[in-house]
């Protein structure tokens, strides 16, 4: 028997989501775990979505409402991932990449919790390793993957603009929210590399965790003050440049 996939998608708790959210979270899940079963079974390109929702017992236009795309099936990206970007971006306690932080240890713990209730750690390790494999093996996969990187970065690129009363286009919240997606891309290639039905969730969760935060701290040098202070950062002008090497600075 093959292991569910992880439900990403719940915005609610599942004891206080209404019957009728509870029914359509329910279908998501059976649709996505479903076709991710035959995808690995039989390989992306050869599952028709139709067969899918034949195995669902629902119709190929019911498969649709839930998912955009045959992608989607397989990569969907969550809203309550982009709702808690623009939430967390837009508080003024907490820097860009602590923002992220949080919202980068929410899913972990999220995928942390379905690993450690799995009935066999290493048929779920392997089915992982399949999954990671089946996305970089097939084009159509990781051109999704691009596209929902970009729709994540252009909601982290409004959410910094707001933060800074500048345009979207502007160059310094274009390369924001790029260092920012980073730390989801570094999230991912760790949990590849660890979960591989030896290692436990708490040291999955130690390897993850230590490998994010070093990358978040070589980027937080740049961001802790961004949107902060409509002023020069300290020892820089305002247009930004180290005094020790502007004209009769220090240097």
């Amino acid at each position: 028997m093959s292991s569910p996939t992880v439900d990403w998608w719940t915005s609610e708790a599942p004891g206080t989501e209404g019957l009728r959210e509870r029914k359509k979270r329910l279908m998501r899940q059976q649709l996505t775990d479903t076709a991710t079963t035959m995808f690995l079974e039989r390989g992306f390109d050869s599952v028709r979505v139709a067969e899918i929702a034949e195995a669902c017992g629902v119709s190929e236009k019911t498969v649709f409402n839930y998912f955009p795309s045959k992608e989607a099936l397989v990569l969907d990206l969550p809203q309550a991932t982009m709702a808690a970007l623009r939430t967390g971006l837009a508080r003024a306690d907490r820097t860009p990449t602590e923002a992220v932080l949080e919202i980068l240890a929410g899913e972990l713990d999220a995928f942390l919790s379905w690993l450690a209730a799995q009935p066999d750690p290493a048929q779920a390790g392997a089915r992982i390793q399949s999954f990671n494999a089946m996305i970089l093996s097939t084009p159509s996969l990781r051109a999704h993957y691009r596209d929902m990187t970009e729709q994540l970065a252009t909601v982290a690129s409004e959410a910094l603009a707001a933060r800074t009363g500048t345009d979207v286009d502007d160059p310094l919240c274009q390369i924001a929210a790029t260092a920012l997606l980073g730390l989801w891309r570094v999230q991912f290639s760790a949990l590849r590399r660890s979960v591989d039905g030896e290692h436990t969730p708490a040291q999955v969760r130690h390897a993850v965790t230590t490998a994010v935060r070093g990358a978040a701290r070589l980027i937080e040098g740049g961001l802790a003050d961004f949107g902060n202070s409509p002023g020069p950062r300290p020892g820089r002008t305002a247009d930004g440049v180290p005094l020790e090497h502007a004209p009769g600075g220090l240097g």
